[in-house]
């Protein structure tokens, strides 16, 4: 079936749903005039759709919203094919297209609404916040000279975001400062990062968080490695972890960043022609002179898995964490009237040593599919039908498995002892690491001037640490003291991490906040089993 038929299919479907049932029988029975029966139970369900849609109208006692119901129909639809077929409506589209873009128009800030007004947590780099001396914990109070106090997200939204080359008037009132000030801002291209930080962990450790695969995630990562070289760094964690997949084609690119030899990264198999694809890499494009260890959990899916799949089955490097989601389809997005879609599954992807790492499911039951991904016991439910999972090679002869994930080399489980008391500080609405963090920032700016002294030496100390308890109490934080004590090194550490953002920057302040991550701390240790994979045909 070639592309065309299928947009003109799933056109007609829509269309027919919409109202124009007759309209779309004239088309029906060329479209399916090779397969009758499709045909018939068209004919058959659309008549039976249109009786529905009329006695709802006629005879349902409350007022009804026919496009919310429909929207229902199509989603039920999409659901009865596979966990990860869906229909997307029209009002979701638009913000699924800027993510995987990688760019949108607007002024480029990270913000939250704190205390009633739009707070900025960061401004983009080389955007037109950035640009105009934005600053982390400075508060927008108007917005074109009216009042912001109490604006919503939504409203953020519309009144900061705008075409580019467009202008907007933004009050100021900034920590340190008596009095608001005003700023005039451009509107431009803002992007949409895929690589959520690229820091160094130690002198020799380079550390890369990849949050999606969108457009722009080549390029992104390149220009990490590229940072990262400044520094020296010979070993790598690039941490999946979270990340949900996207693009087919970026994860194929990811992949070939690390792989020195024309070998396939990944391959995929439908039912129409355009399915089948197959991704060599380019050994021009790899690189061999780093060890590496890939971080995966039970959130790294999709193009995640293909890129850590690639690195498990061509002994590149070491997997590390948990075992992944286990998604081993791919869909294509195709578009509808009024500016909805559907993501339709249209291939199975299969990693270079022919695995197919897709869970079980059953049709129309995504609850179960999803609910067992969060089971407690999931890792040893994993372990325990292992010997029933199909068995591959890796190039060197390692045993791997399909059938549900990536399974790492090394299993850690992510560790989180905080007591209940630091998690509800770090959820509360009011930001108040950041908020406390951002001030003592202001105050004390001048006492830093050298990240690397600041991460190697400078602590939180007693009497800082108590500063923040008396915060605390001034913005009406309820905490209890000794709770909070327990957990000093975390919280402490997230201090100095919220202070190296403002003053140096995002990937300043997460190379501080990884020091308490267990899987990370964990993770470095396995580097003498990554450093054997290095020249090994890589």
């Amino acid at each position: 079936m070639t592309k065309q038929k299928l947009r003109r299919i799933w056109t007609i479907v829509v269309s027919a749903t919409g109202g124009f049932l007759l309209a779309a029988f004239l088309f029906i029975p060329q479209l399916y005039s090779n397969n009758q029966n499709v045909y018939k139970v068209l004919k058959d369900k659309i008549g039976v759709l249109q009786q529905i849609i009329s006695y709802i109208n006629l005879f349902y006692f409350d007022t009804v919203d026919m496009e919310k119901i429909m929207d229902g129909a199509f989603h039920g639809l999409m659901e009865e094919l596979d966990p990860h077929s869906t229909y997307i409506p029209a009002k979701e589209q638009e913000n699924i297209d800027e993510l995987f873009r990688g760019k949108f128009q607007g002024i480029g800030i990270e913000f939250d609404i704190l205390h009633g007004y739009i707070t900025v947590i960061s401004p983009v780099p080389d955007s037109p916040s950035d640009r105009a001396g934005l600053q982390p914990g400075d508060k927008i109070i108007a917005i074109n000279g009216k009042d912001a106090y109490k604006i919503t997200k939504d409203e953020v939204f519309k009144k900061l975001r705008g075409r580019k080359g467009s202008a907007v008037d933004i009050t100021i009132r900034r920590i340190g400062l008596i009095d608001p000030f005003d700023v005039t801002m451009i509107r431009d291209d803002i992007p949409i990062h895929s690589v959520g930080a690229a820091t160094i962990i130690d002198n020799e450790t380079g550390y890369i968080f990849l949050r999606r695969f969108s457009a722009t995630t080549e390029k992104e990562v390149k220009a990490a490695l590229k940072k990262l070289d400044k520094h020296g760094f010979n070993r790598l964690i690039f941490d999946l972890r979270g990340n949900s997949g996207g693009f087919l084609e970026q994860a194929a690119a990811i992949a070939n960043l690390f792989i020195t030899t024309k070998d396939t990264l990944v391959y995929t198999k439908g039912k129409i022609p355009e399915a089948n694809q197959a991704f060599i890499a380019d050994p021009a494009k790899g690189r061999d002179d780093f060890s590496l260890i890939v971080l995966i959990n039970r959130g790294s899916a999709s193009a995640s898995e293909i890129v850590s799949g690639a690195v498990q089955d061509l002994d590149r490097g070491l997997t590390v964490g948990e075992t992944t989601f286990g998604k081993g389809l791919v869909q294509r997005q195709l578009p509808l009237d009024g500016g909805s879609a559907v993501r339709v599954t249209m291939a199975r992807y299969y990693t270079p040593t022919g695995r197919l790492i897709q869970r079980p499911y059953e049709d129309g039951n995504d609850l179960i599919y999803y609910r067992e991904l969060y089971a407690k016991n999931r890792e040893e439910k994993i372990d325990s039908l292992k010997e029933l999972r199909p068995k591959y090679k890796t190039r060197g002869g390692r045993i791997v498995y399909g059938g549900g994930g990536i399974t790492p080399d090394v299993y850690i489980p992510y560790k989180n002892e905080l007591t209940g008391q630091t998690s509800k500080i770090l959820r509360h609405p009011g930001r108040p690491i950041f908020n406390f963090a951002s001030t003592y920032a202001t105050e004390h700016i001048s006492e830093f001037d050298d990240f690397d002294l600041f991460r190697e030496y400078w602590l939180v100390s007693e009497s800082i640490f108590s500063d923040f308890f008396s915060y605390l109490d001034l913005d009406s934080i309820s905490y209890n003291a000794d709770s909070l004590q327990a957990d000093r090194s975390f919280l402490t550490n997230r201090i100095k991490s919220e202070i190296a953002g403002f003053i140096w920057g995002k990937d300043e302040a997460a190379g501080i906040r990884l020091a308490t991550d267990n899987q990370i701390s964990e993770a470095l240790n396995y580097f003498d089993e990554a450093d054997a994979f290095l020249g090994s045909g890589h």
